[in-house]
């Protein structure tokens, strides 16, 4: 059966009025607390109005202590739930479901002298571990009463589940740590957390491919842990990869860095693949769904260049995105294209 960008796509708990997806870009204009800026609202409306099948929210972070990066907004507080409601209801109002991407930059131990410092994985207590592990599951819980359709957890990028799930990172000799199903084992306790307490939701997860990076997670690894996932209950698998944005990425050259290994992954599970990384064009995107089982599209900076590129893609009005891969985003106020 042949598969199209622009039809209705069914997955667990979530429709989709076509198969792409905004992928989670953080905007950083949260305040500390995690309070949302009017600025932030219109940003999700635009992309909401845009045309696009499903939004994943900016970096969402599960913890009021963790101070990894500025602007995080945050699921961390009951109280933060009126506001989180107010961007869901934004979205929601242009028949877009939505996806908050719950994340942890770093673990931060309180010390007896009141300061805090990062604690990375070998050095934290199986209690320090467990508290991680509610804090994602209690963020769900706030992203269902926020009326969310779902949560990504977010395992990439070398935040702190990325870091733990990576050889270089976690030399650990207990249940968490050591082999690969000891190192996934934070995020399959995670994900039946989540599950058991907030099972309307669609549970995501965004993963390395491949750390690249000396004794990082390998593209075997990322395979491995991706069967486990499948295996746990995971609804869906966006693959990405460590660092930044490639540059320079041109349509119908060099798009879809990430292609070979999605293309693999979704031929070894049933889960819907979600492909992201560099997809410009109409006719690639369109290829892919042609030539290999992936389920869905994710795109980041085509849609902070045009946040209404599906619609045109869809009328004919476009048939590739103006984004030119310069990254300059990343320097820029909100991470919004410098050309608009």
């Amino acid at each position: 059966m042949t598969r199209k960008i622009f039809e209705q796509v069914n997955l667990h708990n979530l429709t989709l009025k076509n198969r792409l997806i905004r992928s989670a870009t953080w905007e950083g204009l949260a305040e500390f607390d995690g309070s949302i800026s009017d600025e932030t609202y219109e940003i999700y409306r635009k992309l909401s109005s845009g045309g696009v099948g499903a939004v994943i929210t900016g970096f969402t972070d599960v913890s009021q202590d963790d101070f990894y990066i500025h602007g995080m907004m945050r699921l961390s507080r009951d109280e933060l739930i009126p506001q989180y409601k107010t961007l869901t209801d934004i979205i929601h109002s242009n028949g877009c479901p939505v996806i908050s991407q719950l994340a942890m930059g770093a673990y931060y131990r309180k010390l007896p002298n009141g300061l805090v410092r990062q604690i990375e994985p070998d050095d934290m207590t199986q209690d320090e571990i467990r508290h991680v592990i509610d804090l994602f599951i209690n963020a769900a819980i706030r992203a269902k009463k926020s009326n969310f359709d779902g949560v990504q957890i977010h395992a990439a990028h070398f935040f702190f589940l990325s870091r733990f799930i990576s050889p270089a990172m976690n030399r650990r000799d207990d249940l968490y740590g050591g082999n690969i199903i000891n190192r996934s084992r934070i995020l399959t306790e995670i994900l039946h957390g989540i599950k058991s307490s907030a099972p309307e939701l669609h549970v995501t997860i965004k993963i390395n491919s491949s750390d690249f990076t000396r004794g990082g997670l390998t593209n075997h690894e990322s395979l491995e842990i991706c069967k486990i996932l499948a295996d746990s209950g995971i609804d869906s698998i966006e693959v990405s990869g460590n660092g930044t944005s490639v540059s320079g990425v041109k349509a119908h050259i060099n798009e879809a860095y990430f292609l070979d290994f999605a293309a693999e992954l979704a031929n070894i599970i049933s889960v819907p693949v979600i492909l992201v990384g560099g997809l410009r064009s109409l006719e690639t995107m369109q290829k892919i769904l042609d030539s290999t089982k992936i389920e869905l599209l994710s795109l980041s900076r085509p849609l902070l260049r045009e946040p209404d590129l599906p619609g045109k893609l869809l009328d004919g009005t476009s048939s590739e995105s103006q984004c030119i891969s310069c990254n300059a985003c990343y320097s820029s106020h909100a991470h919004k294209c410098i050309y608009r």
